[in-house]
Parts: C-alpha cells; structure tokens; sequence
C-alpha cells in the first residue's frame, strides 16, 4: 500500500510541475507549491475523550509518517467552533488535503465550502455530516453506525427473556456515532415489544460523563436491566456506579457496549460487561491511501466501510493479549 502512496505523492508531483511550467509554482495548493514532494493534510481530531479517540489519532500520526505525508493536526477538544477554526486555518496554508472528523453532523456547508473554491478536497473519517451539498468532499471514511447499534439491540434480543428496562447512555449530542447508534438499536429492540428503554441520556463518550449519567439513573430507575452504553468509555463509568450503589455489573444489570478498546475488553473479559460490538479506530493507512488518490484527481468511492466484528466474553479472551488497542 505505501508503493500506492508513493507512487500517487509523484504522480501529484509531476502533474503539478507540468501545470506550472516548470515554474515557481505559486499557482499551486500545499506542499506541492514549494516543489515539495510530500502531501500535505490538514486534520482536525474531535478530541481526546477516550481510549478509542486515543487510539484513531496515534493510527493516523503514524501512518502519515510512514506514508511521508506531512500532517498538520489539530484537537478540536469537541468543539465544532474549533474544528472550523482548523479548517480555515488549513486553507489559509494551502494544504493539499483537509480530513476531519466532525463533532457533531451540521453546521458544516459554509467552511466546506469555502475549502472547495479553494480547490482542496476534503475527506470525512470516522463521522459524517448531515448536508445536501455531497460536493463538498470527496468520501467518508469510517464504520456503519446504525449497523453497530443493531448489533447491539440484536444481542439484547437474543439473551434476555420477559419485560426488559434498558437504559441508555448515548454519545455526544448531535454527533452522528450517537443519533446511528440509537436508530440502530431501536430498530431491532422493535421486535420485543417487551424490551423498553426507560431513560436515556448524553455522557458525552466520557467515562466520567457515563458514571455520572449511571449514578442518576439508579437513583431514578430502580428497576435495570440493561444498559446499552455508545461507547465502552461511558460502558467502564457505568461499572462505576453500579459497584458503588453495591451491584455487580454483567450480573444483575447486563451491560452493551461499542467500540472494543483495551480497557473495555478487559472488562468484558472479566464479566463486567457481557457483549462489545467493535468499532475499529485503526483508520491511519487507509485514510493516508485516499488522501494520495483524492489528491492525485483519482476517482474514490464515496463511502469506504471498516470491517468490524462483535466479541463476547470468551472471545475477548481470546484476542487480548494482541489487541492493538
């Protein structure tokens, strides 16, 4: 893959010096516009708000290097006014690429925008937005949300019997991960009239966010069952509560989670959370792959779907000791 890369940085590089003439090349975006031979991304990452966030930033910062991009990053600290802070930053520096995972769906079009007239194309990871201009980047990069929250709303389907409270600690308000992730899991849940979720609430993909959202809970609902968290970090705060308000987690009230990070696979392969759907963080190469094909004029689909899988307790046993992240 990094011959492909390669290959496509040169293909960019030829192409411009032809357009310039061999000139001084001022007519053109990023590195390429100082002979630079190297691509150019500017990326702006949502924050650092848990071990999965942590571990898509470290895939992209390495496959950069490893792929000879020159990375301009910037945390955005889940804040979309900094985001589009970035974003404008990056096309005053005529980078050659813009990538960003956005902290919520909207609100995109104008900053977009004015990345297009700038003729620098940008790539969605991990989240997409919600806007009818799809001109406005080239492909999203990232997992089926709805299909995780599926999965998750499958395994409570099939491994609980009678009336079932769930409840629910959604992600970041607004961000797609958590408006999929619900529609998933509601969707098929529909099949067990039975199988109800009795509160929900934002712990913002947080770990504190999720043991304070859990200790309301248990003080409102005394009647749990299930909880179905968006990501594993507010899954491992609900674990929290739960032993402080003298539960054991796993037992008397099941616990679902998505994403399958170290911390959360631990806890499942202890008991504490009974079922993880994975969302794989390790997005890095295939991002810096896209880059030198958007980059170099080379069509790219439009959607690019991670593999993932789902882990049960024993299976989480099982790959541990290998687990990347």
């Amino acid at each position: 893959m990094l011959r492909t890369i390669t290959a496509a940085v040169g293909a960019v590089l030829l192409s411009t010096l032809a357009a310039c003439g061999g000139g001084d090349g001022a007519a053109a975006p990023g590195g390429a516009a100082q002979g630079d031979d190297r691509i150019t991304m500017g990326f702006s990452q949502v924050g650092a708000e848990s071990g999965w966030r942590t571990a898509n930033t470290k895939s992209i910062q390495e496959a950069a290097a490893a792929a000879g991009v020159e990375l301009k990053f910037s945390d955005a600290q889940q804040k979309q006014e900094n985001q589009i802070k970035a974003i404008r930053s990056f096309i005053q520096q005529k980078v050659d690429v813009i990538a960003f995972s956005p902290v919520v769906e909207t609100g995109w079009d104008t900053v977009l925008l004015e990345a297009k007239r700038a003729d620098i194309p940008v790539i969605l990871t991990d989240r997409a937005i919600d806007s009818e201009d799809t001109s406005l980047y080239k492909t999203f990069l990232g997992s089926d949300f709805v299909e995780e929250g599926r999965k998750a709303g499958q395994w409570v389907v099939d491994n609980t019997q009678g009336a079932v409270n769930v409840v629910e600690l959604q992600g970041t308000t607004g961000a797609a991960p958590a408006i999929d992730r619900k529609t998933g899991f509601e969707e098929v849940i529909a099949a067990r009239p039975d199988i109800k979720i009795v509160a929900t609430q934002s712990g913002d993909f947080t770990r504190s966010g999720g043991k304070q959202v859990m200790e309301a809970f248990l003080k409102s609902t005394p009647d749990i069952d299930v909880v179905y968290a968006h990501n594993d970090d507010m899954g491992l705060g609900a674990i929290e509560a739960i032993k402080a308000a003298g539960k054991k987690p796993g037992t008397d009230i099941k616990i679902v989670t998505v994403d399958a990070v170290k911390d959360g696979m631990t806890a499942l392969a202890n008991g504490e959370i009974n079922f993880i759907v994975e969302c794989n963080p390790l997005l890095g190469e295939q991002l810096m792959d896209l880059a030198a094909k958007v980059v170099a004029g080379e069509e790219v689909p439009a959607r690019v779907v991670t593999e993932e899988t789902t882990f049960t307790p024993e299976q989480a046993k099982a790959v541990l000791p290998e687990r990347q992240y």
